[in-house]
């Protein structure tokens, strides 16, 4: 089967939209979606909406958990602090409804699956070798999908007596990865807000068949997300960094 992994969308519709339509062109057979539906962005119903209609599995992240009031946002930044106020006064109950009934972790056809990671679901940035190995310690499953940092990326641990080691690397568009051997990590990066220096949204193809990821790049209208950030009254960085992907 043939899935589509999402993560970190933060209520960017014309990124979602964008990503779904290169979804179904490529002809995946589920969408599953690793959290994070709002927050930073000014769409965060239709982006809900979507997800629910769309998705066969879907967790709850950290920023949904802000909106929801479940989680302390004391570290967030200021900007993310203002967005998840403004989204916990315009989502519908539909939509936190939703979000509501979601669980940050699953284990789902035989693989991991964490908004964060396998040792801290909601919180933890996997972006060393050491949090990999943690992870990979961590997980039951051979294979674990983690999003969270908004990066493409993917750790790997080969098969083996230990001591062996975990390595990974970030993931450009069109990379593919032979997945059949060993334990991994892998990071879709996000729909709705990159950060590994590529503006356009992110997904990855998995084939638990053929044993294969592949990481995606879709261009997206950036210039109406950002208008529509702006438009919202929420913080013009927010707009400013999608043009950037920082």
């Amino acid at each position: 089967m043939r899935i589509a992994i999402l993560s970190d969308i933060h209520s960017n519709l014309p990124a979602l939209e964008s990503v779904l339509a290169a979804v179904e062109e490529a002809g995946v057979d589920q969408l599953w979606c690793l959290g994070d539906l709002v927050g930073y962005g000014a769409d965060p119903d239709a982006c809900t909406a979507l997800i629910r209609e769309r998705c066969e599995v879907c967790l709850v992240g950290n920023h949904d958990l802000a909106v929801l009031g479940e989680l302390d946002v004391s570290s967030f930044s200021d900007t993310a602090k203002v967005a998840a106020e403004w989204t916990r006064r315009q989502a519908s109950q539909e939509t936190t409804g939703f979000l509501r009934g979601l669980s940050p972790q699953m284990t789902h056809r035989g693989f991991g699956l964490f908004h964060a990671s396998p040792s801290d679901p909601i919180w933890e940035y996997v972006l060393s070798i050491d949090q990999a190995e943690a992870g990979l310690d961590a997980s039951e499953q051979r294979i674990s999908l983690i999003g969270h940092s908004h990066i493409s990326l993917f750790f790997t641990r080969p098969a083996g007596p230990r001591p062996v080691y975990a390595h990974g690397a970030q993931a450009g568009d069109g990379a593919l990865l032979d997945i059949d051997d060993g334990a991994w990590l892998l990071n879709p990066g996000s729909v709705g807000q990159p950060r590994d220096g590529d503006a356009r949204a992110a997904w990855l193809e998995l084939d638990d068949e053929e044993w294969t990821a592949r990481f995606h790049r879709v261009p997206y209208d950036i210039g109406a997300a950002a208008k529509a950030i702006v438009d919202a009254g929420l913080p013009s960085s927010l707009a400013e960094r999608l043009q950037v992907g920082r």
